[in-house]
């Protein structure tokens, strides 16, 4: 499994787990769809930081990046990338 699937795995598992949502479709939009709403969304990015150990700037993130769950991984990736740059 490569470490892109893993993280969508763990995005996928964090919505069960969190929001007791079954996951969607990895590319539904979670925003148009009304999976989540506003509040969901400031939750999703507090656990992302405490599942993946990131710390997230509101100015770094763009909403299109919370649209899917695919999106969701691609800036865990993105954030982790960051995070071991600046070690």
């Amino acid at each position: 499994m490569s470490a892109g699937n893993a993280i969508l795995g763990q995005v996928t598992a964090l919505f069960a787990e969190c929001f007791h949502i079954e996951a969607p479709a990895t590319d539904a939009d979670l925003l148009e769809s009304g999976i989540l709403d506003s509040l969901q969304f400031v939750e999703l990015l507090v656990q992302l930081e405490e599942r993946f150990g990131l710390h997230i700037k509101v100015d770094d993130i763009d909403l299109e990046d919370l649209r899917t769950l695919e999106r969701i991984a691609s800036l865990v990736a993105a954030q982790r990338e960051v995070s071991a740059a600046g070690d």
